[in-house]
């Protein structure tokens, strides 16, 4: 395998396992975050849209924290 096949193979790897961790800590600062904002707890549908939220941002930043990690790890 070429060492470029290698680094993307890491980078998937290392992404899916970081996802759900990076996914679910956004959720929960953001949900705690705006219940206090609003001074209630959030219903379904709010709820809902934070987690898609979180799942968005928690895939940008283990993609971007993959790549950076093992392009300094294999070169």
């Amino acid at each position: 395998m070429s060492q470029i096949s290698v680094y993307w193979l890491w980078v998937i790897a290392m992404t899916l396992a970081l996802l759900y961790p990076v996914a679910q800590l956004i959720w929960v600062v953001s949900v705690r975050r705006l219940q206090k904002r609003l001074q209630r707890p959030l219903d379904q549908p709010e709820l809902r849209g934070q987690r898609q939220r979180a799942f968005v941002i928690g895939m940008v930043v283990s993609l971007a924290f993959s790549m950076l990690f093992n392009f300094r790890l294999l070169n």
